[in-house]
């Protein structure tokens, strides 16, 4: 199952039901199926206090993905400050809508075992977000 939620922040635009739908077909193309995902839309303060207080890290992210994956079964809490996707879209010239899905696929990626902080894995991960986008 997946639930949207949000903590200070309005609701994105978001077709949630054809949104999950695309999420498990990514998934599936990973051979993993999806257990319970939630994503919490929130601001940069927010995403900043559980990036300080969950990782020790001090800086705003896009993204934070808690992974309580158990075998092929995807499940987490996924953290999704809306402030940095906008600056993101912006800055990469790219629409909010689409920025907006890169980052929601970006963490289910992230719970099918795709990493982007070593060497080479940031361009794993894009051309893996870009399959995912163009199957949406």
């Amino acid at each position: 199952m997946v639930s949207y939620q949000t903590d200070g922040v309005d609701m994105p635009a978001i077709k949630k039901s054809k949104t999950t739908e695309w999420i498990k077909a990514v998934a599936a193309t990973y051979g993993k199926r999806v257990g319970e995902i939630a994503y919490i839309f929130c601001s940069d303060e927010k995403i900043l206090e559980v990036n300080r207080q969950y990782l020790q890290h001090d800086y705003y992210t896009d993204i934070i993905t808690f992974d309580y994956c158990e075998g092929n079964r995807l499940s987490g809490d996924l953290f999704i400050s809306l402030d940095t996707v906008r600056t993101n879209a912006e800055q990469f010239g790219s629409d909010y809508e689409t920025e907006l899905h890169r980052v929601i696929i970006h963490g289910i990626l992230h719970l099918c075992g795709i990493n982007d902080k070593g060497p080479g894995e940031r361009e794993i991960m894009e051309e893996a977000e870009n399959k995912a986008l163009a199957m949406r």
